[in-house]
């Protein structure tokens, strides 16, 4: 038997014995009168009008010393410690503690706060009862789990023994908060729009499929947050919509790419990409002061402040100065030539996955805050294209050396969509997978008629570049591949 084993029957033991003494190893209730927060934040009151109260939490370490016992408990609002006399609870209960109650355990203590000795604030068990006896040992406060697989597939463990784990979930809880408030103050209206598609309008993403029993047809998980629906809401009248939700892309996986995760669209009707250009700067900035207190940032080697200017940036001058090709009229031969001399490493030759390579090499020695503005036609199918030129009024927010979000001047003109589809249904016959699917249903609503409009949208990777850390840390339970037996 091994050692893991031998601990899980010794617990096994010990939850039979609390059985044997009447308490339920797996209560259904609490009699909880206080959150640990609470007590501590009472304390002096409490103390002095030797008020009984009843916590509850998770034992994270316990100490015998004879005739007494310390537990320190947690909650999940705050660590307190407990005090268990003998003398107090009496020789059964005391000893029912010391036989059967490890760390990892569930306990209530009926008490009343005091201040021990060494000046700790306290609370003396006159009562308690078992809520959860766990099977299996925690790790240690200590040593924690340092591999990261078994931190991400022990999740709850990693969370509940890395406090600053769990401030940054808290952070993250208050960035979506900061965002939503933000646009509900702005006039905008929350909307959901469906997460299974015929068509993955709204981005260029390899999709998820899956298939509809009950229609008998194959649909796709949405890329977008209902990029194209959103848009069908301007026809139909709401002036100002946005979404916060999950969007999936089937490609790799990098520090700041994973295929499920949480995006923000909005969309505003009789605005331009220059309006939102100057919404972005405003919510970015409210978003870092309301969330972390500070517009200044450090992340992936680059110090910015977003309260500084936001220089722009032309897409195509910033390529030909960094790499010397102009991708407006460079070849797609001379475009993977210039690739390989600078050991860039791409997948597709044609000429708008060109475009974006070259881009993404020039990208990450742009430290921001900037918007990338003026990106040539190919890249930007959805896009307005600016008179007379061969680019699209879209706007990208850069910091860190990426791009973390994407807006634009909504593409209104039926006819020109229409012929921008042709050329992303050519690129999908052609075998680029993240070319953007066609949607035909989406023509006619534009022939109806939408207002001008712009749309914007950001994801999780703006809170992962806030607080340097990989997007996948940032998760509470990212996919993880199966043990492998």
């Amino acid at each position: 038997m091994s050692a893991l084993e031998e601990i899980r029957q010794d617990r096994l033991r010990k939850r039979d014995m609390l059985m044997a003494a009447g308490m339920n190893p797996y209560a259904a209730t609490s009699q909880r009168t206080h959150a640990v927060e609470e007590v501590l934040q009472d304390f002096d009151t409490l103390v002095d009008d030797e008020t009984v109260v009843t916590v509850a939490g998770r034992v994270m370490a316990i100490r015998r010393h004879g005739g007494s016992a310390f537990a320190d408990v947690y909650d999940g609002t705050a660590r307190m410690q407990l005090f268990f006399s003998r003398d107090t609870i009496g020789l059964k209960l005391f000893e029912l503690l010391n036989d059967t109650i490890d760390p990892g355990d569930f306990i209530e203590v009926m008490g009343v706060p005091f201040v021990t000795k060494r000046g700790a604030e306290a609370i003396g068990a006159t009562d308690w009862t078992v809520l959860t006896k766990a099977i299996q040992n925690i790790p240690t406060e200590h040593f924690g789990i340092k591999d990261d697989d078994e931190r991400y597939r022990n999740r709850h463990l990693d969370i509940l023994l890395n406090p600053d784990l769990q401030e940054l979930f808290r952070l993250k809880s208050a960035f979506w908060s900061a965002t939503r408030s933000f646009l509900k103050e702005k006039g905008f209206l929350e909307v959901e729009t469906p997460t299974l598609e015929l068509t993955t309008g709204g981005a260029e993403a390899r999709p998820f499929v899956t298939h509809h029993h009950n229609y008998d047809m194959d649909v796709y998980l949405r890329i977008s947050v209902g990029e194209l629906w959103q848009k069908r809401l301007m026809a139909a009248g709401l002036p100002k919509t946005f979404e916060i939700g999950r969007v999936y892309r089937n490609e790799g996986t990098s520090p700041e790419h994973l295929q499920e995760f949480t995006n923000m669209e909005f969309y505003w009707a009789y605005a331009d990409y220059r309006d939102g250009m100057q919404l972005v700067q405003e919510m970015y900035r409210h978003i870092a002061e309301q969330v972390f207190g500070t517009t200044k940032f450090s992340t992936r080697g680059f110090e910015f402040d977003l309260a500084d200017e936001w220089v722009e940036i032309d897409y195509v001058a910033e390529i030909k100065k960094q790499t010397d090709i102009d991708v407006t009229i460079a070849t797609e031969v001379e475009m993977s030539a210039r690739a390989n001399e600078l050991g860039i490493e791409f997948d597709g030759h044609n000429r708008e996955r060109l475009t974006d390579t070259l881009w993404k090499y020039c990208r990450k020695n742009i430290a921001g805050p900037a918007f990338l503005v003026n990106h040539p036609l190919i890249v930007g199918p959805l896009a307005k294209q600016v008179p007379g030129k061969q680019v699209v009024e879209m706007f990208q927010p850069i910091i860190a050396g990426s791009e973390v979000g994407r807006g634009y001047s909504e593409l209104n003109d039926p006819i020109d969509q229409a012929e921008r589809f042709q050329v992303q249904q050519q690129l999908l016959e052609a075998g680029d997978e993240e070319a953007m699917m066609p949607d035909w249903e989406f023509v006619e609503m534009l022939e109806q008629g939408m207002p001008p409009t712009c749309g914007y949208g950001f994801g999780e990777r703006l809170f992962s570049f806030l607080v340097d850390k990989p997007l996948r840390e940032t998760q509470l339970f990212p996919l993880m591949k199966p043990r492998q037996e």
